[in-house]
């Protein structure tokens, strides 16, 4: 039934009801820019033109009731547009998995029984309510993740002569959305927002979108997201409930990290320390600092991957930069127990077994001149000769002194004990000879081994730096 089959008048009652009216430009005592009155009685001062806005409301709720879908056909639905401008991202707990945004959602109708015509109120066409006196859309935030009951919105509403009723209202939302960390820091996040009647199915509510996206012209720019957009996209579906379809609305935001920050204050330091890693092999062993180099290394990846973790949320796909985490600990862990099996070679003494002859030609032939490992003022590409150890030979006692024309007794060639002394010294001398030539070719296996994991541990390192960093770019 239209409002205008109706004239009761409502008194006292409707004139202490606080309503807000915007009045035009008014002549006489009255006159001002854009008046904005509440009507809590008869004013003293009123224009033509304000009694006039006084009458249209008497007569608009003189028979309303906001409790009711406004709709001249019960079988007939109610299209609702909706408008979403995003203003701010406030927050994105990544552990929590949920999203705090600052939207300004603004909602269309048409309200069949608050029409009336402007030239029958002196060309009034356009009046500002309270949004608490009409009927309001009950669309809700379906993926609202927030314990607290959603706040009724106090701002106006904007009334016109056919019906139409705009309603802009800011919100503060917090909504759930899946957060894919596995290429962090370098990730895109996609976060939906899904509105939607709680209570009217589509045969009473039909709810669209106003354009193919959200509004960003009033959006401010975060320091650690990045927005690409924010699509808009209706949906029609039928719960397990109710027969009837819901549609709603669905926006979705399309954010990319900014790495920057992440890159310095957890990136770069990794990459420093993985690099910083191989040269422990580059250090001579006698200084006792090659162990001690991995260790500390080793140390410092893991202060950083508990920093890491306690950012992350606990997920079945781990981080790429803790993937990248784990390859240096891992690389680092091998080199500091291959630098300890290295160290022994170094050590073997003077009673270790000689360097075995693969090794010998294989190792301190073709590798040492491939690395360019030399002994000093050797030049580079040609390695020492292998030189064999010889062995001592013990004086022959069997044999007599040697014939020859000198027969005297006192000659110093008949002086067997002599002789065998003689020829103990320098047995004895040869062997400390081949025995130190045993340890040097150790010390010299140990620098060629050295060497060569220098290399590929170091090629290793700068690989997996070059893998992550690319992914910057």
């Amino acid at each position: 039934m239209g409002p205008g089959s109706h004239h009761l008048s409502l008194g006292p009652s409707v004139s202490s009801l606080g309503l807000l009216l915007l009045l035009p430009l008014l002549p006489g005592p009255c006159s001002g820019a854009s008046w904005t009155l509440v009507l809590t009685g008869p004013p003293e001062c009123l224009g033509a033109e304000g009694r006039l806005a006084h009458k249209l409301f008497r007569d608009l709720f003189a028979n309303y009731t906001s409790a009711l879908r406004p709709v001249a056909d019960t079988d007939q639905a109610l299209n609702v547009t909706l408008e979403v401008t995003l203003s701010q991202i406030i927050d994105m707990d990544e552990r929590n998995q949920v999203l705090t945004l600052y939207l300004w959602i603004r909602q269309e109708w048409t309200d069949a029984y608050l029409r009336w015509d402007p030239d029958t109120y002196g060309g009034l066409d356009v009046i500002r309510i309270p949004s608490s006196l009409v009927w309001r859309p009950d669309i809700v935030l379906y993926n609202k993740a927030d314990a607290q009951a959603p706040a009724s919105a106090s701002t106006n509403v904007v009334l016109r002569h056919d019906g139409a009723v705009r309603w802009d209202s800011p919100a503060i939302t917090r909504s759930s959305c899946r957060v894919d960390v596995s290429a962090f820091p370098f990730d895109a996040q996609r976060c939906g927002l899904t509105f939607g009647s709680w209570t009217h199915g589509g045969h009473q509510l039909d709810v669209r979108p106003r354009g193919a996206t959200a509004s960003l012209a009033d959006f401010v720019e975060n320091v650690e997201w990045r927005v690409l957009g924010m699509p808009a996209r209706r949906r029609v579906l039928t719960y397990g409930c109710c027969s009837e379809p819901y549609p709603d609305v669905t926006f979705t935001l399309l954010l990319r990290r900014r790495a920057a920050a992440y890159v310095c204050n957890l990136l770069l330091p990794c990459v420093l320390i993985s690099l910083l890693a191989p040269l422990a092999f580059h250090l001579p062993a006698d200084s006792g600092e090659k162990v001690s180099l991995g260790v500390t290394v080793l140390l410092a990846l893991t202060v950083f991957q508990l920093i890491l973790a306690e950012s992350m949320p606990p997920a079945e796909s781990v981080p790429l930069i803790g993937k990248y985490y784990m390859a240096t600990m891992t690389m680092v862990t091998f080199s500091t127990a291959l630098t300890i099996l290295i160290m022994n070679l170094h050590y073997c003494g003077p009673s270790a077994r000689p360097v075995p002859a693969w090794a010998r030609a294989l190792l301190l032939g073709r590798l040492a001149r491939g690395l360019c490992v030399r002994e000093r003022g050797e030049p580079c590409g040609q390695s020492r000769p292998p030189e064999s150890s010889p062995s001592p030979q013990p004086p022959d006692r069997g044999t007599g002194p040697p014939e020859g024309p000198c027969q005297e007794p006192r000659c110093l060639c008949r002086q067997e004990a002599l002789l065998h002394h003689v020829a103990t010294i320098a047995n004895a001398f040869h062997s400390h000879r081949a025995a130190q030539r045993r340890h040097e070719d150790w010390k010299r296996l140990a620098r060629v081994m050295d060497r060569f994991f220098l290399g590929i541990f170091f090629s290793m390192a700068l690989v997996m730096s070059l893998l992550v960093l690319v992914q910057a770019l």
